[in-house]
């Protein structure tokens, strides 16, 4: 006699949730969504592919030791393919529809620059996990790449030491967008404030995908006539296979000419022969090579991770100093999470501060209280035979981000503090 009003209730509960109407989902409950976006395709496809990979094996880290909160984090993967504006309507369909409650990704500041009205419009959270220009603080984005005081800054300071080359001009060499310009505005301020006069700064930039750098190399090579050179490259993507094989092409050695890179990492010198640009620098905030026991497990997980998953290459993975800010950043949300009790986007934001992480990278490194940026460590890298970086300068521990220049007009008066979520 009971059956039927049973049946009728749990038909009307049905129909409630198809319709969305009822609030709970079994699978709402059981899971929290988490928004991966990095081009998949395109001219930086080569960089952020694996950042993508590095995201996911991240999340099935977490996930086999229980999740976060009790529940398992479900990645939600989109692909903007290297198309800023494309960048903004994934980042939507992310927070609208998917309801992801973090997101990470962007590699480039245009993609990062595209995205950030909808973040903060939305109130979305946002993990962005590559060195850049500084002069941004967004309450709704957590930089855990380089600010220029821990990268560009030391780098140049590097080959202006009797160490580095003792350096007297400069070939500032980058993509055409808002990274490389910014940049190098702040570098070339910053030589003014060493005594290097603009006729011994020269400053080129190239589109993105370019591939044709024979005449930009001879220019280099004429350039270097007039004294000391060296070239700072902010050149991004893909580009870079064709500039590195130039250098060689042309016969340019890091004895003649040092090159140092803040784009180039262990994953872009895959596809490069690599012998011939033994010498050359990079500057980040970590490399495979480092030697710690954290480090030794990190890469260990990876090179299984990628022979599980059966990825292109996987015999000759390696990770870099983005992928290790992609893995730090995922922890620390989730350390946030745990200490926040929710994934309320203003409640993760508080706990955020002060966070720590037992990086690769041989420290503890942590958020900053006030500015969204890591304290991080800074290392100069030289190219070796087999692709991996030789560490020939490091600071003697995390560095903490300046991400308002002192060498831009007017920044002593920006705040040292995000601004107040909407």
């Amino acid at each position: 006699m009971k059956r039927r009003p049973f049946l009728k209730s749990t038909l009307a509960a049905s129909a409630l949730v198809l319709s969305g109407l009822f609030p709970f989902t079994a699978h709402a409950a059981d899971t929290i969504k988490v928004g991966i976006l990095h081009s998949l395709s395109g001219t930086m496809a080569i960089s952020e592919t694996s950042l993508k990979d590095m995201a996911l094996m991240t999340i099935d880290e977490i996930n086999a030791k229980g999740g976060v909160l009790g529940k398992k984090l479900e990645p939600v993967v989109v692909d903007p393919a290297s198309n800023w504006p494309l960048f903004a309507e994934k980042g939507r369909q992310l927070l609208t529809q998917d309801k992801v409650a973090v997101t990470f990704g962007c590699w480039t500041s245009v993609s990062r620059k595209s995205v950030l009205p909808v973040y903060e419009e939305l109130n979305g959270l946002l993990f962005y996990p590559v060195q850049y220009e500084g002069e941004e603080m967004s309450p709704n984005v957590f930089y855990t790449g380089a600010a220029p005081n821990q990268q560009a800054i030391p780098a140049v300071e590097y080959l202006m030491s009797e160490d580095g080359g003792a350096a007297k001009r400069f070939f500032l060499l980058g993509t055409d967008y808002v990274y490389p310009r910014t940049t190098n505005k702040i570098l070339r301020s910053f030589l003014h404030s060493k005594g290097v006069a603009d006729k011994d700064i020269e400053e080129v930039y190239t589109p993105f995908g370019h591939s044709d750098y024979q005449t930009i190399v001879a220019n280099i090579k004429k350039f270097a006539a007039g004294g000391k050179t060296a070239v700072v490259s902010t050149v991004n993507g893909d580009s870079n296979v064709p500039f590195y094989k130039e250098l060689a092409n042309q016969g340019i050695e890091a004895t003649d000419i040092p090159v140092v890179a803040f784009s180039v990492g262990e994953e872009e010198l895959r596809g490069i022969d690599t012998k011939p640009l033994v010498g050359q620098l990079a500057a980040w905030n970590y490399f495979q090579s480092v030697d710690n026991p954290v480090n030794e497990k990190f890469v260990a997980a990876w090179k299984a991770y990628a022979k599980a998953k059966k990825l292109p290459n996987a015999d000759t993975v390696v990770t870099n100093d983005p992928m290790e800010a992609t893995y730090v950043g995922i922890h620390m949300w989730a350390q946030a999470v745990e200490k926040a009790g929710t994934t309320d986007v203003d409640k993760v934001r508080d706990a955020m501060a002060g966070q720590t992480f037992a990086a690769p990278d041989g420290y503890t490194i942590k958020m900053d209280e006030k500015n969204h940026h890591l304290h991080k460590p800074v290392m100069i890298g030289e190219v070796q035979e087999d692709g991996q970086f030789s560490v020939v300068w490091q600071t003697e521990g995390p560095v903490r981000a300046e991400p308002w220049s002192p060498y831009i007009e007017g920044n002593d008066k920006k705040p040292d503090h995000p601004m107040k979520s909407n």
